[in-house]
């Protein structure tokens, strides 16, 4: 088990380790990183509980089999489910990381019964600047998904930023001094409430490309104020790495002792996923509040872009930078409007600016998103 005092240094060994990783693709060995290796009805019905997408053709099987699908489908991101794309295969021992994006393409729907299975390829690792951390490196690779008939379904690009905890919690402190857990006055919760109410899930109503201009806002789609429920319904339906109980995190932690992140407070050594759900621990690294996850606030943005487009459409293609973090209390309303349209091979295409904007009117994340949707002609 891990005895350490202190956190981890990034060390010219650690980091030679590390780069022999760079280009060898590897497929999971049992058990499986995350959760699912299956889209059912009720994997898919977790996942969309765990992000509040409440749209019927992942969830209604009646209603589904009206659609041109003809079944329920999973949403894009409920991939994440199956493989967080994150780098984890170049992530250094002892040294903390923070999953920085996505860049998605999704050449299939995936549907009720797919067995689906990934290989990863780290592709590179290089160190970065940091206002959050000081010195920072940022990991990449790549990751394919494929279904029961070996057909690709999606790809996926990750990046992670790596950082020392004592200089991260350091460098944190000072960026996020004076931030506090957000508080509310009755009339602004009702208005978050309200915002709830003005979800559009445009569904079965065809989303013609001649009706969309070039500038229009898609509805927003608020998620929060983010609460310890709102994370742990997220991590019932995705799944995560290190979240495993008694003898299943005892007899991981023995293969993996490098795993384990003190709390200095308590001296009790845990994952450093708790990062997520304790504010000592988020304080390690600088944080002031526990924090939101990456997948999940892409997951979001995912079902921005899913209301907008309807059962019609088809979502492509979507980037996704972490921005800041998204602690608890705080309020996310994802946004957007549309760049641009164009044909190309046939396809009537649609790129969307998206981004989540806090109650701070501060910008969490940033990215676009490219879908296929339906032609009058």
């Amino acid at each position: 088990m891990n005895g350490e005092k202190v956190h981890a240094k990034v060390t010219a060994r650690e980091l030679a380790r590390v780069k022999k990783r760079i280009g060898k693709t590897w497929q999971p060995s049992e058990p499986i990183p995350h959760l699912n290796t299956q889209a059912t009805r009720d994997t898919i019905r977790h996942f969309c509980e765990g992000i509040g997408d409440m749209n019927s053709l992942y969830r209604n099987p009646k209603y589904a089999k009206k659609t041109k699908y003809g079944k329920i489908i999973a949403p894009p991101c409920f991939l994440y489910s199956v493989y967080w794309p994150c780098a984890q295969g170049i992530t250094m021992r002892g040294v903390h990381s923070w999953h920085s994006g996505n860049e998605w393409e999704w050449y299939s729907p995936i549907f009720e019964g797919d067995e689906i299975s990934f290989e990863v390829t780290p592709t590179d690792i290089l160190e970065r600047p940091s206002t959050q951390a000081g010195r920072a490196w940022q990991a990449y690779d790549e990751t394919i998904y494929k279904n029961q008939r070996g057909e690709v379904i999606a790809k996926a690009i990750g990046w992670t930023t790596l950082a020392e905890r004592d200089l991260a919690g350091e460098k944190g402190k000072e960026r996020h001094k004076g931030i506090t857990k957000a508080r509310y006055t009755p009339e602004e919760i009702e208005r978050i409430y309200q915002d709830y109410e003005r979800e559009v899930i445009r569904g079965a109503t065809p989303r013609y490309w001649e009706d969309v201009k070039e500038g229009e806002e898609l509805t927003p789609v608020v998620k929060g104020p983010l609460s310890l429920r709102d994370i742990v319904c997220f991590m019932m339906g995705s799944g995560t790495l290190y979240y495993k109980a008694h003898r299943y995190f005892y007899e991981y932690q023995k293969r993996h002792p490098e795993v384990g992140m003190i709390d200095q407070t308590t001296g009790v050594v845990d994952i450093p996923e708790l990062v997520h759900l304790e504010g000592t621990r988020a304080s390690e690294i600088g944080v002031p509040l526990a924090y939101d996850y990456g997948p999940q606030r892409v997951s979001w943005l995912g079902h921005l872009m899913t209301n907008w487009m309807g059962d019609d459409g088809f979502l492509k293609k979507m980037r996704v930078e972490i921005r800041r973090f998204n602690m608890v209390g705080d309020t996310t309303w994802c946004k957007g409007k549309v760049a641009k349209k164009w044909i190309e091979n046939g396809e009537h295409l649609v790129q969307c600016e998206i981004w989540g904007e806090n109650q701070r009117t501060e910008v969490n994340a940033r990215g676009w998103a490219i879908v296929a949707l339906p032609s009058k002609e």
